[in-house]
């Protein structure tokens, strides 16, 4: 350390000077956008990484001459703000709270309407006699952070081949529906769907195209299904769907529109025309059942019968 820095630190601490160009640093430099608001609602700093973060132009907002909006109100500010939020309503809200409450702290995750994330902390200032002095906001983007970790959940919980949720999350969702249709006393049925001739297919035209099919199908069935309904590929050829909030009457008529709709025209598949047909059993959740396999179980037993009397039809086990 050499002497002039150790006078400015020597004595009770920091000068003035160290300090204001201390504090400089940390704001040139933080990846966080940060902002200070005193109590009167008044911009008293920001940093340039806070205009980046919200693609703020200060030319639009006549900003100073040194483009920044300090000893301005900052009204002008938090409306290009929230012009940005997904939620705009919510964000104001939360903002006016905040100012409203100067106890509260606040963290949390804001969407933007470019499909970015930013992380939000906020905490309060308070002066030697703990008076309330404003507010500071800081703002980081973790967009890449939040895509790696949705990437993560779509690994954990799909299947790669298709797309639709696999074993592991169907039952996962299956059991939350149990316990759901068991607390509030609503219907909730299990399709469970095998292709037919599926070996003769892999056999035939090769595991590249049985890849095909699969994924066709399940295109298929996906685009049938509503958006609370879920399908999985639970086994090599076979597939699930939950029905929530659905009956066994519900649940076998759409099973037996995906059957009809999909076996009725020729799919094309690796340059070839051909017509896809399942077999599926229907069942319901019943009272006695004690959890989500006693359901299954049925409706394999259903998926069985349907094999048995010819494939290419629904059958529903009460």
């Amino acid at each position: 350390m050499d002497s002039s820095t150790r006078n400015k630190m020597s004595g009770n601490g920091p000068s003035s000077d160290f300090q204001s160009r201390l504090i400089k640093a940390i704001y040139d430099t933080s990846p966080d956008g940060i902002l200070v608001v005193d109590a009167q609602g008044m911009v008293v700093a920001h940093n340039r990484q806070f205009l980046q973060l919200w693609h703020i132009v200060p030319s639009q907002l006549h900003m100073k001459a040194d483009g920044t909006a300090i000893g301005e109100s900052d009204a002008p500010l938090l409306a290009e703000v929230v012009a940005r939020v997904q939620n705009p309503a919510a964000f104001l809200e939360r903002v006016r709270e905040l100012y409203d409450n100067p106890q509260l702290d606040d963290h949390c995750e804001i969407e933007l309407k470019d499909a970015r994330t930013l992380e939000r902390h906020s905490t309060v200032l308070r002066g030697e006699h703990d008076e309330y002095l404003g507010r500071v906001w800081f703002f980081r983007d973790i967009t890449i952070q939040k895509n790696h970790e949705a990437a993560l959940i779509q690994l954990a919980r799909h299947d790669p081949l298709t797309g639709t949720a696999n074993r592991r999350y169907f039952f996962e969702r299956a059991e939350q529906e149990f316990m759901r249709s068991r607390r509030y006393q609503t219907p909730l049925s299990i399709a469970l769907i095998d292709v037919d001739h599926f070996k003769h297919i892999n056999d035939q035209f090769g595991h590249a195209t049985g890849d095909e099919v699969l994924k066709l199908l399940s295109g298929k069935i996906t685009a049938l299904l509503r958006e609370s309904d879920l399908l999985a590929r639970i086994g090599g050829e076979e597939f699930a769907i939950l029905m929530p909030s659905t009956g066994l009457a519900g649940a076998a008529l759409m099973a037996e529109r995906l059957r009809v709709t999909i076996a009725e025209e020729a799919s094309p598949v690796a340059g070839l025309m051909l017509h896809l047909r399942f077999s599926a059993g229907v069942t319901q959740l019943k009272a006695q059942d004690q959890s989500i396999e006693d359901c299954l179980r049925r409706a394999d037993e259903a998926m069985y019968k349907a094999k048995q009397a010819g494939r290419d039809r629904v059958e529903a086990c009460a």
